[in-house]
């Protein structure tokens, strides 16, 4: 798969490019490729989340905010699933390498662009290039590529039997027990957290279709808790949305029931961005939308996709 750009990575200076409040599993994929090549650099312009901070400070690494696109002879996106996320560093060029496990984005199609949407997590398509460069996988590498794997199912709640066997597989080469992986992503939420769900939890609404439930909030942090924390209390598809100044962030969150029903919150999004002129995309069950624009009014967007969504399959049952 990635035979193409394997003769890039010994030689040169590389730059490692990572989405804006980059997850475990977006540092993971990255780290993985900056200790098994020579000369790479992370850059996270848009900082990392909470657990991947985590992550950084035990391997001892914190990654650029910013850097010189032209001091380097690579440039390598992993686990992006668009341009937009990379803040103001979002001009790709036909040059640079992608690679992904979101729905594809027409948006990185002038790139050198590896993308494989049945994969769970960024790490193991990571795992697969590290395996066809003949890179013996340090247990630093290991351990960062399994703490991707193991947020991005879900803690295996959406494991595929893919990422089980890379998992298992991976663990065997680094010498990784499982219990060290939670322990460094097993992390209880802080005080600002679970005010920002109960928040939303008080500003949701929600409408009914048939014995499903679309639920959304206003919210103005922790989107992706949030929703989460709305399908904990009933919600079959959840969209939580943040204004801020002019811009919003949403997330969306539903139940594997609705993704095995056919329902593709990525795409949703993205069709939702390409009407509004923002940029939306992810993954069946999670998935995310920025721009600029009124948060309310994405928000009823959202709603009325998702309901008409369900009356569909409604009508199918009947």
């Amino acid at each position: 798969m990635f035979e193409s750009v394997l003769s890039r990575l010994p030689e040169g200076r590389k730059l490692v490019l990572i989405h804006g409040n980059a997850d475990p599993d977006a540092f993971g994929s990255a780290y993985a490729l900056k200790v098994s090549f020579p000369d790479v650099d992370i850059c996270a312009p848009e900082g990392l989340d909470r657990i991947a901070k985590v992550v950084a400070r035990k391997f001892g690494y914190e990654p650029l905010s910013r850097a010189d696109l032209g001091a380097y002879d690579a440039v390598l996106v992993v686990d992006t699933s668009s341009p937009e996320q990379l803040g103001q560093m979002n001009l790709p060029d036909e040059d640079w390498i992608i690679i992904d496990h979101h729905a594809r984005n027409e948006r990185w199609s002038n790139c050198q662009y590896f993308c494989d949407d049945t994969r769970r997590s960024c790490a193991e398509l990571v795992f697969q290039l590290l395996k066809e460069a003949g890179v013996v996988v340090s247990r630093d590498a290991g351990l960062a590529l399994l703490s991707g794997m193991v947020t991005d199912s879900g803690h295996f709640r959406y494991a595929t039997a893919q990422l089980l066997g890379d998992f298992s597989q991976l663990m065997s080469l680094a010498k990784i027990d499982v219990d060290e992986v939670f322990d460094l992503t097993d992390m209880e939420p802080d005080v600002s957290e679970r005010i920002a769900v109960l928040k939303g939890g008080q500003r949701m609404r929600f409408e009914r279709v048939g014995q499903y439930i679309v639920a959304v909030s206003l919210g103005s942090s922790f989107e992706s808790s949030v929703c989460k924390g709305m399908l904990s209390l009933g919600a079959d598809i959840a969209f939580v949305v943040s204004q801020r100044d002019e811009s919003f962030r949403l997330s969306a969150r539903t139940r594997q029931d609705m993704v095995r029903a056919g329902l593709h919150l990525g795409k949703l999004l993205e069709d939702i961005g390409r009407d509004t002129s923002c940029e939306g995309g992810g993954h069946p069950g999670a998935a995310g939308m920025t721009g600029v624009g009124d948060a309310e009014a994405i928000a009823n967007m959202c709603m009325s996709k998702a309901m008409d969504f369900l009356r569909g399959l409604n009508a199918d049952k009947k």
